[in-house]
């Protein structure tokens, strides 16, 4: 029954960015030009400084498992750029970084999705890159990479390496929360999914998002019912951002930290995002790898 349920939360879903991965393949056809490759790496983005390493961490991992391909950056976020901006620090757009990177020649781009879960902001992104693959003259070649949990495997994949990265001094006894940002789009269900199989391997390990269906309220009310004194909260977002910084570990009356120490839970934040630790990064890696593959 469970494995059905499993089966049902997943199915539309991963059709649905398969589909769409496959749509944004179509390459110019006619007369080829001489290879020139490049990266796209796409996030949402952040504007806290701290929250940088992450991104600085999957960056060197990609330059280091594809040394001389250029890689470039852009965040789909337009709060979070313009934020930036006003600093004195710029970051494109997905179509803006395509189209300074079509006018720099390349023909080949491998645009990879750092997102969570294929939300709204993925499908934008895959949609925007089937067009600039479409445009004659421009690239031969435009692929999107799925996001961390695209495909089925992924999640299998990914909730061994949370177990991995779980505090050495946490108890069984103990909860693990894990803050994912969650989102009103279908592709939502997979955090429910990820719980299911993170619950397999240690029951005490949950999954709760700022948007969608597993708020944080259901989750202290479980926490409750098991007599649980005390939880790790960890961020399930490629950055410890502003959201882990604030919604799940800041001092306001609404923070996920002080409901659950209102209910007489001790909470342990861990501020730091997935994209910092490589047993996880490798996942978005490999998704690039099997674009880069195709062009050959």
């Amino acid at each position: 029954m469970m494995v059905k349920l499993k089966t049902m939360l997943l199915l539309p879903i991963l059709l649905i960015v398969l589909l769409l991965a496959t749509s944004a393949t179509a390459g110019q056809q006619g007369r080829k030009r001489t290879m020139k490759k490049g990266i796209l790496l796409v996030a949402f983005g952040t504007s806290r400084p701290e929250a940088q390493s992450a991104f600085r961490n999957i960056e060197n991992m990609v330059k280091a498992a594809y040394p001389g391909i250029p890689v470039r950056w852009a965040y789909t976020s337009e709060m979070v750029r313009k934020k930036l901006a006003k600093g004195g620090v710029y970051l494109d757009s997905p179509e803006v970084a395509l189209a300074k990177m079509m006018d720099e020649g390349f023909t080949h781009v491998a645009v990879q999705s750092l997102h969570t879960i294929a939300g709204k902001e993925f499908h934008d992104l895959v949609k925007n890159a089937r067009a600039f693959a479409q445009m004659n003259g421009g690239f031969e070649s435009v692929l999107v990479g799925y996001p961390l949990l695209g495909k089925e495997e992924d999640l299998a994949r990914v909730v061994e390496a949370i177990i991995k990265i779980i505090p050495n001094d946490r108890k069984k006894h103990e909860a693990v929360v894990l803050m994912g940002h969650g989102s009103t789009h279908i592709s939502s269900a997979v955090y429910a999914a990820m719980m299911f199989y993170l619950q397999l391997k240690d029951p005490n390990i949950f999954v709760s998002t700022i948007k969608g269906s597993l708020p944080i309220e259901d989750i202290k009310k479980i926490l409750l019912q098991k007599n649980i004194k005390k939880a790790y909260l960890m961020p399930f977002m490629s950055v410890a951002g502003v959201h882990a910084r604030n919604d799940m570990a800041g001092d306001q009356k609404d923070s996920w930290k002080s409901i659950l120490t209102q209910a007489g839970i001790t909470c342990v934040p861990i501020l730091k995002g997935t994209a910092e630790y490589n047993e996880i990064a490798a996942v978005w890696i490999d998704h690039l790898g099997e674009m880069l593959a195709r062009f050959e």
